[in-house]
C-alpha cells in the first residue's frame, strides 16, 4: 500500500522528542510513503527548504503565502518567482482568502491570490487553495484568472462548492475533519465527489483524526483519513488508495506511481 499525504506542515511539529527522520519512519511504517509538506510564508519556505533537504526523496514541496500571513510578512513577488521555480516545488501556496479571521486586507488577500495564480500559470504548476468564509469570491477568482490547476485544501464547504470546483478542473482534498462527529455534511460532499478528484491529507500538526483528536497530527495519520473515507464510498482500501496516490501524482505531476 502506497499513501500520500498531500498536505501537512513538516516545519511545524513539535521536534523536542523525535526528529524529522522519526515523523517519516513513523509515516512509512503506516504505508504513508510521500508527503507534501506546505509553506505558508516566503521566508518559512526557505527555512522549511533547508530543514527538509535531506529528505526530498520522500517529501515534496510547496511555496507561497498563507491569506493570514500577508499583515505580517510583505509579499516580495520578485522572491516568490525565484523560490517558486525550484525543481522541488510542485505546487504554489498554500494560498486563498480568508476572511473569518480578517476582512480589512480583503484587496491585498485578493492581489496576492492573483500572484499566485498567474504563476502557476506560467511555472505550469497546480495552486493550494485555503478558503473561509470566502467562497464565492475565491471560486470567482480562479475562474476570472484561468487558474493552470489546483487543489482546494481541507475541504469544509457544501455539494455545490464542490461542483463548481469540480468544473473549473479542481481537485478537492478532504482531511481528518470527515471522521468528526458533528461532520455529516460533510460526508455528504466526500460520498458526491468522484474518486479521481479527490485527495487525502493531515494538515499537520492540525486537525488530527478520531481517535487522536486533540493531539498534535503527524502524516502517519493520514491512514485514518484513508481508512474512513474507503468505507464511506465502499472501497476496499487497496483501491481508494492506489487511486489517491494516482491523483495526487497527476495533480501535482510526482513520480511515485
Amino acid at each position: 500500500m502506497f499513501l500520500v499525504d498531500s498536505h501537512c506542515h513538516l516545519d511545524s511539529l513539535n521536534y523536542d522528542n523525535k526528529s524529522i527522520a522519526d515523523v517519516l519512519a513513523e509515516a512509512k511504517k503506516r504505508g504513508v510513503n510521500h508527503c507534501l509538506s506546505v509553506a505558508t510564508t516566503l521566508s518559512g519556505y526557505q527555512a522549511m527548504r533547508q530543514l527538509l533537504s535531506p529528505y526530498l526523496a520522500q517529501v515534496s514541496l510547496s511555496c507561497g503565502i498563507h491569506p493570514l500571513n500577508l499583515a505580517d510578512e510583505e509579499f516580495d513577488v520578485t522572491l516568490f518567482k525565484v523560490l517558486a521555480a525550484d525543481e522541488h516545488v510542485v505546487a504554489l501556496g498554500e494560498t486563498g482568502l480568508d476572511y473569518y479571521y480578517q476582512q480589512d486586507n480583503a484587496n491585498l488577500q485578493q492581489q496576492a491570490f492573483a500572484e499566485h495564480i498567474q504563476l502557476g500559470r506560467e511555472l505550469k504548476k497546480p495552486i493550494i487553495v485555503h478558503t473561509r468564509q470566502a467562497k464565492q469570491d475565491t471560486l470567482a477568482m480562479i475562474k476570472t484568472e484561468n487558474a493552470y490547476s489546483g487543489v482546494l485544501h481541507c475541504f469544509t464547504e457544501d455539494i455545490d462548492t464542490a461542483r463548481r470546483l469540480l468544473d473549473l478542473g479542481f481537485y478537492i482534498s478532504f482531511s481528518g475533519i470527515i471522521t468528526f462527529k458533528n461532520a455529516e455534511a460533510l460526508r455528504d460532499v466526500a460520498r458526491f465527489v468522484p474518486l479521481d478528484r479527490l485527495l487525502i491529507e493531515t494538515d499537520s500538526p492540525y486537525l488530527a483524526p478520531v481517535p487522536y483528536r486533540g493531539k498534535e497530527n503527524h502524516p502517519a495519520n493520514v491512514r485514518q483519513v484513508a481508512e474512513y473515507l474507503a468505507v464511506l464510498k465502499q472501497l476496499p482500501l487497496e483501491v481508494f488508495t492506489k487511486k489517491t496516490t494516482e491523483n495526487f501524482c497527476n495533480l501535482f505531476g510526482v513520480r511515485l506511481c
